[in-house]
């Protein structure tokens, strides 16, 4: 049987179908490996498989920083040939920050929390200071700052 259908009746009842699938779908934050990421049935109940989703929220986080303040397209660089460079740089940057924003939204603590700790070293390494050499460029980068 499918996911859970809900079907009225002909005297205006709701009845519910239940699911086969017994997967509780949190809608507040909690705590623990037992939580669907991303995918149905990932991580599963595995313990490692929990800390590579984990790693692989984390990496997503940093590569859209790391897209945020990078400088790939090089001034000689025509027009046509910078704006799909820049075109490809921004899906690849919205398609990852949508992919975090489905792992937030599994409701589980250590995603949240490795996702926020991926910005910030992200941030750190390629938006702060600390990392750079010489006074920031009048160009930050090559995609417009992210904005809700």
């Amino acid at each position: 049987m499918g996911p859970a259908m809900n079907n009225t009746n002909t005297i205006g009842v709701m009845t519910t179908m239940q699911s086969t699938h017994n997967m509780l779908t949190h809608m507040t934050f909690f705590w623990g490996k037992n939580a669907e990421i991303l995918f149905d049935g990932w991580p599963s109940t595995r313990t490692d498989m929990y800390v590579l989703a984990l790693i692989s929220v984390f990496v997503f986080a940093f590569f859209v920083e790391w897209l945020s303040h990078c400088q790939l397209i090089k001034l000689g660089c025509t027009d046509l040939a910078a704006g799909l460079i820049q075109t490809l740089l921004h899906a690849f940057r919205i398609g990852l920050a949508y992919l975090l924003m489905l792992a937030i939204m599994s409701f589980n603590g250590g995603v949240f929390l490795v996702a926020v700790a991926g910005h910030t070293v992200g941030f750190l390494f390629f938006g702060s200071r600390v990392f750079k050499k010489s006074p920031p460029p009048a160009k930050a980068s090559d995609l417009p700052p992210m904005c809700c």
